[in-house]
């Protein structure tokens, strides 16, 4: 029984070592211009999120609502062609308010993440 369990410790320990880790597998924001939750004068013309992995171009989108949730973007949310973590949109002139962005990025490998976050026009 000793042998077996040493062999199972040793099989488990190299299958682990050799799965890449989960949180690697998703894109999540790491940054963003405006700043998430921040609050900016004068009003952005663009929309930028960098993740910590690469974005699939196809199925990732990005899309920005006024406070009442009407578009406030251009449509033409696009993964970078230069940074494969970079995903921006342009933007209609905006007033003052409070907008939120939506995000729904997919990593090259397939893995799906969403949010949302808030930023201000003074």
């Amino acid at each position: 029984m000793k042998k077996y369990s040493g062999r199972f410790a040793l099989l488990l320990t190299v299958s682990l070592a050799a799965t890449p880790d989960v949180a690697q597998a998703h894109a999540f924001p790491k940054t963003a211009e405006p700043a998430i939750d921040g609050t900016v004068s004068p009003a952005p013309h663009e929309i930028k999120i960098w993740f910590s992995g690469k974005l699939e171009p196809a199925f990732s989108k990005l899309e920005v609502q006024d406070a009442a949730g009407t578009p406030v973007d251009r449509g033409d949310a696009a993964v970078d062609a230069h940074d494969a973590t970079l995903m921006h949109v342009s933007l209609k002139p905006l007033p003052a308010g409070t907008y939120k962005v939506h995000w729904h990025a997919v990593s090259v490998d397939t893995h799906a993440t969403d949010g949302t976050f808030t930023f201000t026009v003074k």
